[in-house]
């Protein structure tokens, strides 16, 4: 996945949610993220050990009582206006659009034609980049909190791979996947510097009861206590992809008011 906190077009920026039972879920999310002899979320308010916030975490108030019960991401794209008109007229909605006192577009909030919800936000100055992150936030030394990927899976991936495209400018890479004797193409989405900013995946194959929103993928020291710890904490576990020697390489799991992600080891 493209860095963090890069100005770039097409290149995911962060992800959000406003939930209800804040407080519950906070105290999900902190023990689930926090495991491992280093943690790499801090439990105290979920940014990761540099101190930069990466995800946020809501309550939901009445102003947001419109949004979907989904992990949303933020990605950056040139022109704020334009990728909404572009996200209506191929069958997105607007479920919000701040604008400025002169009427200019600083962020929305769109559905795609599937129902999966996502934020566009300018491209980032340079200058406006947190600092304290880029190279040491992937120092396997000093590891820390981060959205390892983001994928959305869908019925009709094709269809989903152009709404992006147009809405975002993200650039496609072909994935050949394989399913029985049956092959086809997964999408990688590339950012305006060609580096994968996410995936868009057929329903099929090792996808196959995946919910249509797209899915952050976040890191923990430890994946199986994790997983051990959404189910204690009253989530649940979806699906876990192993090795062939039984090693978890991810879970995508539910939060407990019904919001999915995945986990993988950081």
């Amino acid at each position: 996945m493209s860095e963090h906190f890069v100005p770039r077009i097409g290149a995911v920026f962060s992800a959000d949610i406003a939930v209800p039972e804040h407080e519950r879920e906070v105290r999900f999310y902190s023990r689930v993220l926090s495991t491992g002899e280093n943690p790499l979320w801090r439990e105290e308010d979920l940014t990761n050990n540099l101190g930069v916030p990466i995800i946020g975490l809501g309550a939901r108030s009445a102003e947001y009582s419109q949004l979907p019960l989904q992990w949303m991401p933020h990605i950056q794209v040139g022109d704020v206006a334009a990728s909404v008109q572009r996200a209506l007229d191929l069958g997105g909605s607007g479920l919000m659009h701040a604008k400025d006192d002169d009427g200019r577009s600083q962020w929305a909030v769109l559905l795609d034609p599937n129902g999966a919800a996502f934020g566009i936000i300018p491209e980032i100055p340079a200058e406006a980049i947190p600092p304290g992150d880029g190279a040491a936030s992937l120092d396997a030394a000093a590891p820390v909190g981060r959205i390892c990927w983001l994928d959305l899976t869908v019925p009709d991936a094709s269809a989903t791979r152009d709404f992006y495209r147009q809405v975002v400018e993200w650039s496609v890479q072909n994935v050949e996947m394989e399913d029985g004797s049956e092959h086809y193409a997964d999408y990688n989405m590339l950012d305006e510097d060609r580096n994968p900013a996410a995936g868009v995946c057929h329903a099929r194959g090792l996808n196959v009861g995946l919910p249509p929103v797209w899915m952050i993928y976040l890191s923990v020291g430890d994946l199986v206590e994790s997983v051990r710890r959404v189910q204690e904490e009253g989530g649940e576990v979806i699906k876990v992809m192993q090795e062939a020697n039984g090693e978890y390489m991810s879970a995508v799991v539910r939060d407990p008011v019904g919001a999915h992600l995945a986990l993988m080891p950081g």
